[in-house]
């Protein structure tokens, strides 16, 4: 509706009820009548940047298993005496394991992965209000975008609620990332806009419509702009074309890190002589998950239950898996006081000497080996029914619970505090206060009280 002039210089009535420039003693009054709920609001935010913390430890815990996963499993069968290099580090960087055949193979990089960035009008401010908070509903479809066509992929639809209690660029970008959407503020000339970035390759290329507020319409659905399209790696491997979504393409046994377009000579060279360097990369790789271990411990993940049993877990493949700490000590590998592995290049140098097999067979040994058991261990810890997954879902559950119960309360303090502010503002219209500008309108006193 309309803005309405109440006398006396209080100020006028907006469409929501609450008043566009309220005095000062009819906001202390406000303020006072709601300061009690101070204390909720901030036990929510604390909630909640809890569960982000902790959704973000599991990431970090799950990568970290991965990363040294990819390690244990290149000395699989012949891998641990199997080394690859690149000629052109700028073009290719890659890894192989028993499976890779020994030779040099020609890699042609033609196209490197690349994400969809979509960009918005810019704003003059990041926590400037879109439109009028009215609710706006954002749908997000992920496919196949041609020059004016868009071919939906199997991925499902993504939904969003824009309303008063989130409708800044900050909100929108935190509803975007709260459904699993890459997006921020960036600076944009002498404002802010929103950026989203899709995952890279073609097929997952975004399609946003609104249906809702026009304003929050304009900027999701026809103001964005794209500045980068997705599109797949190409790369030739002797001869054969190849497309991956990632920069990262698997081949033969050979694990290709694509950096930049160009050619590169790959070799692949098996030879007993490599088998200390690979013990010695997986000690190494073995330390460093410890460390981010430790870290997590200290941080994000402390006393979580799902890093204390993978704690457990690797630990206890060390002292009580298939692999005897004695046969380890003969091959000059040993475990020291907290923990981690140590190497004794000369006494490992000696074993391979006197029997390479028997060396390998310690780390992959038909599934009894140390490398094969880590393999499989941190399959089971990160699996979708292992104690990572589980938790990791169960976090996720209870942010999205605790971000709707935050818009729900942020809506009704709102509406609260504009209906009290109305009711001082009525009280007082007999007497003149001094104006205080900005507060009353759509702006959410959840918000004032975070």
């Amino acid at each position: 509706m309309a803005n309405s002039n109440i006398p006396g210089g209080v100020g006028g009535i907006d469409a929501y009820g609450g008043l566009t420039s309220p005095s000062a003693s009819v906001l202390a009054k406000v303020e006072k009548t709601l300061a009690g709920q101070s204390g909720a609001v901030s036990k929510l935010n604390q909630n909640i940047s809890r569960d982000q913390a902790k959704l973000s430890g599991l990431g970090q815990l799950h990568s970290a298993l991965a990363e040294f996963q990819s390690v244990a499993e290149r000395l699989a069968g012949a891998g641990l005496s199997t080394s690859a290099s690149s000629s052109a580090a700028g073009v290719v960087t890659v890894s192989a394991d028993g499976a890779a055949k020994a030779g040099v193979h020609a890699v042609d990089v033609k196209q490197l992965a690349q994400s969809q960035v979509l960009t918005s009008a810019a704003q003059k401010a990041a926590d400037a209000k879109i439109g009028t908070g009215a609710p706006a509903v954002v749908k997000i479809e992920t496919g196949v975008a041609g020059t004016d066509t868009f071919t939906p992929g199997k991925q499902p639809v993504k939904t969003i609620t824009i309303d008063q209690s989130n409708n800044t660029l900050g909100g929108i970008a935190a509803a975007f990332k709260a459904a699993g959407i890459d997006a921020t503020v960036v600076k944009s000339g002498n404002g802010y806009a929103l950026s989203v970035t899709s995952a890279s390759g073609e097929a997952n290329s975004l399609r946003i419509s609104v249906s809702g507020d026009a304003a929050v319409k304009d900027l999701l659905s026809t103001g964005m702009t794209q500045t980068a399209a997705a599109r797949d790696a190409v790369v030739t491997i002797d001869g054969k074309d190849s497309k991956s979504a990632t920069n990262t393409v698997a081949a033969g046994g050979l694990a290709l890190t694509l950096k930049g377009t160009g050619k590169a000579d790959v070799t692949v060279r098996q030879d007993s002589s490599e088998v200390a360097r690979n013990v010695t990369s997986f000690v190494d790789a073995y330390n460093g998950l410890q460390g981010k271990l430790a870290v997590l411990e200290k941080g994000a993940l402390k006393s979580d239950l799902a890093l204390g049993q993978a704690s457990r877990d690797l630990a206890g493949l060390l002292r009580n898996g298939p692999v005897s700490a004695s046969d380890l000590a003969k091959a000059g590998i040993t475990v020291n006081g907290d923990g981690r592995l140590q190497v004794d290049d000369k006494q490992l140098k000696s074993a391979i000497a006197a029997d390479p097999d028997a060396v390998g067979k310690l780390f992959t040994n038909g599934g009894k080996g140390l490398a094969d058991q880590f393999d499989a261990k941190i399959d089971a810890l990160t699996g979708k029914s292992g104690q990572i997954g589980r938790e990791t879902q169960q976090v996720g559950k209870e942010l999205t619970a605790l971000n709707g119960k935050k818009a729900e309360m942020a809506k009704a303090m709102t509406a609260q505090a504009n209906a009290l502010a109305k009711l001082y503002a009525a009280q007082e219209q007999s007497a003149s206060g001094d104006a205080l500008p900005g507060y009353g309108g759509p702006r959410s006193l959840f918000d004032f009280l975070a």
